[in-house]
């Protein structure tokens, strides 16, 4: 068979591939996830730092006896580790980058599968766009993907500090998921988006042209509650959708999300994060018609994050009261764009103290973008280095998509406020993995 996976260029804070071997460069840490002296697995949410210190708080696995405090340098060890103890608290700390698709997308592969052959198979000129597609080939793609979905997906358990070790360590092609727990915390890790070996053609897609679909998010936060992802590096890294080859007139696409909060998750802070070179980059609410679990949940707070290189939802936003402060974006010339902000299903965006560095000619009412009604707050948000109402430039250059101002709630639970001036430089030098203090 010929599965599927596509080399890029290498990104400043990946991970460098040769062959089917990652190197790692610039690897420090001697298995002690450090920081200044401090033990940075020990370490809990400050007080009244956004939504995930609501209530009892996020403390993680900090206090994790000695039995079930793991360093681990592979995807296995990985695994065994967050299972090790069931919910006890526990601390992981990871060393190196591990890799949970070691052996290529072949090693996932179904015994007759033929990517060839189903390029053949589902050709739209034999094909066409009336019927989703069915057979064989289709039959040993879906039996290829669920056996990737098997081995590159670790379930995160309640009580987990995740931590990686010194700089350069995290998870290459692995997918977190963050479900159905309580109390867990992601700090210092480099994860680049798993690449999905099988994307499936639905030739009935995108008004009966057909699309390319594929699955696996880098982190899933499903129905658990206080989450603390701080200071990680989420990143296409090798395999920026550029490098992505086409089929049927469509890319290949086989990323899904960087970060996804859904289902019912409630009180998550996101903070001191780098987003990097990726399309659909975070979702708070996955369905319009998710009301019934969704409804006065999603709380989730944004500050202190560095995205560059996204295309699009920086977050995109259903029903959740989300805090966005403090955070910088930016889109260089060139680069393929569609807004940062999307107001979605019954959301009460709660956007201020942002900086927007736009490279000239990007349209700053894109900034935001309307799928439903929903009026948010956007005070205070700098756009290049000047005070912007970014609701009234969205609705003076798109005056099909009228926004309301007003979210209906403010909050309370945010630590140190800066200026919306000095945001770049505050963030751009300490946001993501490596840049603990």
């Amino acid at each position: 068979m010929n599965a599927q996976i596509w080399h890029g260029h290498a990104t400043r804070k990946a991970a460098v591939l040769v062959g089917c071997t990652a190197l790692v460069l610039g690897l420090t840490g001697t298995g002690s996830a450090q920081a200044g002296g401090r033990d940075v697995g020990r370490e809990v949410l400050p007080a009244g730092d956004g939504w995930a210190s609501e209530g009892a708080g996020t403390t993680g696995g900090s206090a994790a006896d000695a039995a079930h405090v793991h360093t681990v340098t592979t995807w296995a060890e990985f695994r065994q580790a967050l299972a090790d103890g069931g919910s006890a608290p526990k601390i992981i700390k990871v060393k190196g980058m591990i890799d949970a698709v070691s052996e290529g997308c072949d090693a996932f592969a179904a015994e007759g599968y033929d990517f060839q052959r189903y390029l053949a198979d589902y050709d739209p000129a034999v094909w066409g766009h009336d019927t989703p597609v069915s057979g064989a080939q289709e039959d040993l793609r879906a039996a290829s993907a669920a056996a990737q979905d098997q081995a590159i997906k670790a379930n995160v358990p309640a009580n987990t500090t995740i931590v990686g070790v010194g700089k350069g360590s995290g998870i290459l092609g692995g997918s977190l998921q963050i479900k159905g727990v309580d109390n867990v915390i992601l700090r210092n890790l480099t994860v680049e988006a798993p690449i999905d070996c099988f994307p499936q053609w639905d030739p009935t897609d995108d008004n009966r042209t057909g699309a390319w679909n594929s699955e696996y998010d880098s982190v899933v936060v499903y129905g658990s509650t206080h989450v603390w992802i701080d200071h990680n590096t989420l990143t296409d890294g090798r395999y920026p959708d550029s490098s992505l080859p086409s089929y049927f007139g469509k890319v290949y696409q086989q990323h899904d999300g960087l970060l996804d909060v859904v289902r019912g998750a409630n009180h998550v802070t996101v903070s001191w994060n780098s987003f990097e070179d990726h399309d659909k980059t975070m979702l708070i609410g996955n369905s319009d018609s998710a009301g019934a679990t969704d409804t006065g949940k999603l709380k989730v707070t944004l500050h202190h994050n560095h995205f560059e290189g996204i295309v699009e939802r920086a977050p995109r936003v259903r029903f959740g009261q989300v805090d966005s402060y403090n955070n910088h974006f930016v889109v260089t010339e060139g680069q393929n764009y569609g807004y940062v902000f999307g107001i979605g299903a019954s959301s009460q965006l709660y956007a201020t103290h942002n900086a927007l560095s736009l490279a000239s000619g990007v349209s700053v009412g894109k900034a935001l973008k309307k799928w439903n009604e929903a009026p948010l707050t956007a005070e205070n948000n700098y756009v290049n280095g000047r005070p912007t109402d970014l609701i009234a430039v969205h609705n003076s250059e798109i005056p099909g998509e009228i926004l309301q101002s007003g979210a209906g709630w403010t909050p309370t639970l945010r630590t140190k406020v800066d200026s919306p001036r000095a945001v770049p430089g505050i963030v751009d030098h300490r946001a993501g993995a490596g840049r603990l203090r």
